[in-house]
């Protein structure tokens, strides 16, 4: 009776056994087409941008000559350190100069949709088998990855001036995630650009208008003490300022004066990154159909 009940059991188990296998295996399956998807559409970033030397060439230099050598030796008489706290004024600047990076990729990082769109090959993409997600994941992990490599070059350039992160190789990787913590959101919001204007130039008047006031209303070039007291106030509600005062005790002071920093940033830029997420998320919709 035992043996039959158990036959019994076995018989009713195995199409659900059979079902979950089938399930795992379709599962796997649609997983790495979505991956190979992603992958391929990552590479054609990366291969127009190879094609680019100029403009690959000045992605990777334009942060580190004009803003912190240029901009950082420039100012560095005129900088009080008793304001800025720091050894000297590239030794300030760096964080602000790694942020600004982040800013100007992650805005920048729905140009090549908007050209994709102007020139039709965006709407053929869209009449292929392809997940329409696939498209946005791509450009952001090609942003990002780009965003990494120049905050690496940056804090590279500014080893050689003398500027020595004080929290070592763990306090990099944690720029590194501030970074990209911040330009998830910037690059959504780049992206719902690319879909919502109808030209290249109104793209770039949006960008200006967006950048320029983010810069000089954080503490990337001045700390908040050094500013009128009106431009402080809106400073502070700029996330760039969030991201700049994290970054820059990890490479001027320490964890024991970081860590405070770093664990709100992570909270603001949370928050952040969900609000722009959704917003373009939205656009996305609409624009995808």
């Amino acid at each position: 009776m035992r043996d039959a009940k158990s036959r019994a059991g076995e018989f009713l188990a195995a199409p659900t056994v059979r079902f979950t296998f089938h399930v795992s295996r379709f599962t796997f399956y649609v997983m790495k087409e979505y991956w190979q998807e992603i992958s391929a559409l990552t590479m054609r970033w990366v291969k127009r941008l190879s094609r680019e030397k100029f403009s690959m060439l000045f992605t990777l230099v334009q942060p580190m000559l004009f803003w912190l050598i240029f901009f950082g030796n420039l100012f560095q008489r005129a900088a009080d350190m008793q304001v800025t706290q720091a050894p000297d004024y590239i030794s300030f600047l760096t964080a602000g100069v790694v942020v600004m990076t982040v800013l100007n990729n992650g805005l920048a990082g729905g140009v090549d949709l908007l050209f994709d769109k102007e020139n039709g090959f965006l709407e053929r993409l869209m009449t292929t088998p392809i997940h329409r997600s696939s498209v946005i994941l791509s450009r952001f992990i090609f942003v990002m990855t780009i965003t990494s490599l120049q905050v690496l070059v940056i804090l590279g350039v500014a080893f050689l001036f003398g500027v020595q992160p004080a929290t070592g190789l763990l306090g990099i990787a944690t720029i590194l995630m501030i970074g990209m913590l911040f330009g998830v959101g910037l690059t959504a919001i780049s992206m719902a650009m690319a879909f919502s204007v109808k030209s290249h130039g109104d793209f770039f008047s949006v960008l200006g208008f967006l950048s320029l006031p983010a810069i000089f209303l954080s503490s990337a070039l001045v700390p908040l003490a050094g500013m009128p007291a009106w431009m402080g106030f809106l400073a502070r509600f700029n996330p760039m300022t969030w991201a700049i005062d994290a970054v820059r005790p990890l490479i001027l002071t320490g964890w024991t004066e970081a860590l405070p920093h770093v664990g709100m940033v992570v909270v603001v830029m949370v928050i952040f990154d969900a609000l722009c997420l959704y917003g373009s998320a939205k656009v996305f919709r609409r624009a995808m159909g």
